[in-house]
């Protein structure tokens, strides 16, 4: 990798920043990040109970100013927001990752049924909606089961990630006939070594999946 290049991460919560931080310090420490934290979106995502009709232009300005900025590639880190990245793709010629796109090629590559787990509830629709989109494309299906956990997101706003990481693990415990786990959200994954020992079939997170998919199209 080339000091030139950037790698611009935007997070439209700062929960999701150190998830993110932690998959690339693991996977790539090499990578040159940057971050760039607009909190203010999933703060009006939860007071409007869906997307407000300001998203696609400010994630718009968002990308724009990435682009500006020079950035080698854009991975987005919030899971509410998957039809807006798809749209921005389309305006930029480079690598943009949705936070799901690269756990969900896994997850399709593996097969079998799959529990969905997401601790902020609408996320559950903008995966959903992704998530079928991909197996369309690519004419197959999946049988997938969403679910949220309940709690673990205002433990995690409240500053209490211990519970947080608990709340997540207990619901891992409780899972069965299932051959993969995931972790819907980037700011789930602190809960993933708690959970993988709860857990008798893989558990896979937004961020690892992210940073591996960033990593094969940057350096090949």
């Amino acid at each position: 990798m080339t000091a030139l290049q950037k790698i611009y991460l935007i997070h439209a919560g700062d929960v999701s920043m150190k998830p993110a931080l932690a998959s690339f310090a693991a996977l790539w420490p090499e990578a040159r990040v940057m971050n760039l934290l607009e909190d203010s979106l999933v703060l009006d995502v939860r007071e409007a109970g869906r997307l407000p009709d300001s998203i696609p232009l400010r994630f718009a300005l968002l990308g724009q100013y990435c682009v500006a900025a020079e950035a080698t590639a854009i991975l987005f880190t919030c899971s509410a927001f998957g039809a807006t990245i798809e749209a921005l793709k389309l305006k930029h010629s480079i690598p943009i990752l949705t936070p799901n796109e690269a756990l969900f090629e896994e997850v399709i590559e593996r097969g079998g049924k799959v529990a969905l787990l997401t601790t902020f509830g609408p996320s559950i629709p903008a995966l959903t909606e992704e998530l079928n989109e991909m197996l369309a494309s690519r004419g197959t299906t999946l049988e997938v089961e969403a679910m949220l956990v309940d709690g673990a997101f205002d433990a995690l706003l409240a500053g209490n990630h211990v519970k947080h990481d608990q709340i997540i693990a207990q619901k891992v415990a409780t899972l069965k006939g299932y051959h993969t786990i995931v972790f819907g959200q980037f700011s789930m994954a602190s809960a993933a070594v708690q959970a993988q020992k709860l857990a008798s079939v893989p558990v896979l997170t937004t961020p690892d999946c992210a940073v591996r998919k960033l990593k094969k199209i940057l350096l090949e």
